[in-house]
């Protein structure tokens, strides 16, 4: 239990760290704001993912505590990043719907890998203290992770693609239920996808995510990773636009769907 404590100690500074860099967003004039917020809300959900990923993967947790912790950091997440995406996907979502430039989205999705990069560090940093069991066992295979996928290129990109088709769905009709159940609703949706699809790819459906994440380890090539992780991800959410805001409206007759929020945050493990 030593070692789940150390986790989730970790994971509240990284919260705390990236609460203090969006609060100093909110001093800068213009749209760097926007651009401090995504970066400071994309290095918390990348640092907390590596250090869960860790966690998950070394103590082989009990299924219901692993699905909690999810549930939980997800919820943490969600209550935190405030208007920040975390997920280029989201940033060519408001370009395609007329929110954002090409510009002000490619600064975003700069940002946001940036982040995910720094994330990188700061996890090697921490796990380089030697704070628990779990980290110095790390250590002693130089922060090595090994093949994140547990199926085919096809498998795991189509998983990545339904998952992110599934939590995007779920973003979008999020905005009929009670203002306070939503949260709650797209972080159970996360929850039951990073289920239904963890042992297959990891669930990520999230670009940046898996850039930081998944790409460092080994077993395939940046080009099968961008297969999976970019590709899969991108065509779900663009499927699930398409399939409930042109086609189900047409067939139907009525309006198209308006979520209130563009685009779906990631969630951690």
């Amino acid at each position: 239990m030593t070692d789940l404590y150390v986790s989730m100690a970790v994971c509240g500074a990284a919260v705390l760290l990236s609460e203090a860099l969006r609060r100093t967003a909110r001093l800068l004039p213009g749209a760097y704001w926007v651009y401090l917020l995504e970066a400071a809300s994309t290095f918390q959900l990348c640092c907390c993912t590596h250090e869960l990923k860790l966690l998950g993967e070394t103590l082989k947790l009990e299924v219901s505590v692993a699905l909690t912790i999810t549930y939980t950091m997800t919820m943490i997440h969600l209550l935190t990043f405030r208007e920040a995406t975390c997920n280029p996907s989201g940033a060519l979502e408001s370009v395609c719907r007329g929110r954002s430039s090409v510009k002000a989205a490619g600064i975003v999705i700069g940002c946001q890998f940036a982040a995910g990069f720094a994330a990188q560090f700061f996890a090697a940093s921490v796990w380089s203290l030697g704070l628990s069991e779990v980290h110095i066992k790390h250590q002693r295979f130089g922060f090595r992770c090994f093949d994140p996928l547990g199926g085919t290129l096809i498998e795991a990109a189509a998983v990545e693609l339904g998952c992110a088709f599934f939590v995007q769905a779920a973003a979008m009709h999020a905005h009929k239920l009670d203002e306070k159940l939503r949260a709650h609703f797209i972080a159970a949706a996360i929850t039951v996808a990073v289920y239904a699809g963890g042992s297959v790819s990891g669930a990520v459906f999230n670009p940046v995510l898996a850039f930081s994440v998944q790409f460092p380890c080994s077993g395939h090539s940046y080009p099968e990773y961008c297969f999976v992780y970019w590709l899969g991800p991108v065509l779900g959410v663009a499927s699930c636009v398409l399939l409930f805001e042109k086609i189900v409206p047409f067939l139907s007759g009525k309006s198209s769907i308006r979520p209130d929020r563009p685009a779906v945050q990631k969630k951690t493990r």
